[in-house]
Order: structure tokens, then C-alpha cells, then sequence
């Protein structure tokens, strides 16, 4: 349906336009997945990829012209950065009690497009209401994890959980001994927030953040399951948040600078 090169022939046309320098790139593959009306540029590299999604300027023109509901960048180093995590992912929960993610593991290794299985996930959770609650949440509900919901009182005031008394710095860097002690009291085995890791075990407790394990951006995150920005942060430790998500390659900068305009605007 999309062709390479009818797609870098428009996009040369987009930057020209709209006064963008003519800068030379290259897009090694188009993948049109026609369920979700959703299309996946892979450029060969990052520099690509950048003249490509032009400051997200180029980007927003080219899925208007070729009107489809999403419209994704990625390079091939970002999809060979993704399988090599995903092949670390894959050692660690084998022989546990997570090998349920098996199966979603292997379909984000052919990702784009996403297409996850169904999964049934047997492990009692503790949720921690965090910087992407919603995803988290959503996470839960997807793989039928039994669990329970938590957070910092009055950070999500239009999700459903049990309030919790904390510090406005836990709703961006969960406190794991805090959150350990919690879920042992209620019995719970897996504990899922915006841990700074993908999985660790502590104390015979499983600590995950599913985005970091599956490598999930931002992006990603916020169209599977939404987003919901908290109403209670620390601006400081915001700007950390979104610089290390930036650094790893799970948010782009023009995403992170909104996210920080947007929340301290508020």
C-alpha cells in the first residue's frame, strides 16, 4: 500500500514546503498495519529518523497527507536496541513465575506492529500508582493480573485506588522498601511501577516495570493504554525523570520538553 520511496518522495516535498533545510536520508522499510490503520517508517539510523520526523513538524504532515491514525518513526538501531533487551528480558523471567510474559516477549521481538497474545497472568500484584499509572493499570488488566491498586493521595484524582500517605518525589522514583513491605503485608508476589529498572528481585519480591523490560517508549505507552499526568510532583525530579528516559532512548526530547511545559504550566 506504502512504498519507500513514495514515502522519502513526500517527505522531501513536507521539508521543502515548509522551508527545512534538504537534508539527505534514507528509509530502509515501510510497514502498513492495516487493524489499527497504524504505519511504521524504519529509518537506517537516528540522523535519519531526525530528518524524517523534522521536529515533529514533517511527521504530523506527512500522516496528514497520507491520512492514516498513527503514524511512527523508528531506526534500526532503535528496533537492534529493543531485541537485545528483549533478549535479556527473556533469560530473566525464564524458570520464574513470570514465564506468562513468554509469549509477549516473543511478539514485541516482531514488533512493529504490535500484536500481543493473550495471557494469563497468575501472580498476585501490587500496582503503585506512578508517573504512568494509567499504562500501569492498563498493563495489569491486559495479562489478568489479580492485583491491587495504590498511589500517593490526591495525584490521580480520576483514577481508582487506595490512597496512600508519601512524598511527591515517590509518584516519579517509587520507594522499593516502602512498596516491598507493603505488598508482603497484603501477600502480594509482583510489585508493577515506574521503577528506574526493568526486574529485580528483593527480600523474595518481584519489583517490574513493564515498559523498561518490554524497552516501551513513551510514545508507545501512551497509545496502548493512555496517559494520565499526575496532579501531585516533584518539578525537580520531573526533569530527571523525563532526561533519563531521553538518555535510554524511551522518549523523545520534543515529548519530554512537552511533558515538562505542560505539567509546570499547571
Amino acid at each position: 500500500m506504502f512504498t519507500v520511496d513514495e514515502i522519502s518522495e513526500l517527505v522531501r516535498g513536507i521539508r521543502r514546503e515548509n522551508g527545512f533545510p534538504d537534508s539527505p536520508f534514507r528509509i530502509d522499510e515501510v510497514r502498513y498495519d492495516p487493524e489499527g490503520d497504524k504505519l511504521y517508517i524504519i529509518a537506517h539510523d537516528r540522523t535519519d529518523k531526525s530528518v524524517v520526523i523534522g521536529n515533529s513538524f514533517v511527521i504530523g504532515k506527512l500522516r496528514e497527507r497520507l491520512k492514516v491514525r498513527q503514524l511512527t518513526v523508528y531506526s534500526n538501531l532503535d528496533l537492534e536496541i529493543k531485541r537485545r533487551k528483549l533478549e535479556e528480558a527473556e533469560r530473566l523471567v525464564r524458570g520464574t513465575e513470570l514465564e506468562f510474559l513468554l509469549p509477549i516477549i516473543e511478539a514485541e521481538k516482531r514488533f512493529p506492529p504490535r500484536k500481543w497474545p493473550e495471557v494469563e497472568g497468575d501472580v498476585k500484584t501490587l500496582v503503585f500508582l506512578s508517573f504512568n499509572a494509567k499504562a500501569l493499570l492498563g498493563f495489569a488488566q491486559r495479562l489478568n493480573l489479580p492485583y491491587e491498586a495504590v498511589g500517593i493521595r490526591y495525584a490521580f484524582p480520576r483514577l481508582d485506588y487506595e490512597p496512600l500517605e508519601g512524598e511527591p518525589r515517590e509518584i516519579i522514583f517509587p520507594d522499593e522498601g516502602k512498596l516491598v513491605k507493603l505488598a508482603g503485608g497484603r501477600g502480594a508476589k509482583l510489585i508493577l511501577a515506574d521503577f528506574p529498572f526493568g526486574l529485580r528481585w528483593e527480600d523474595e519480591m518481584t519489583l517490574m516495570n513493564p515498559f523498561r523490560l518490554l524497552h516501551i517508549g513513551f510514545f508507545e505507552i501512551k497509545y496502548l493504554f493512555g496517559f494520565e499526568r499526575p496532579v501531585v510532583y516533584d518539578r525537580k525530579t520531573l526533569v530527571e525523570f523525563v532526561a533519563n528516559l531521553t538518555y535510554e532512548g524511551l522518549m523523545e526530547s520534543t515529548d519530554g520538553a512537552n511533558i515538562i511545559w505542560r505539567m509546570w504550566r499547571r
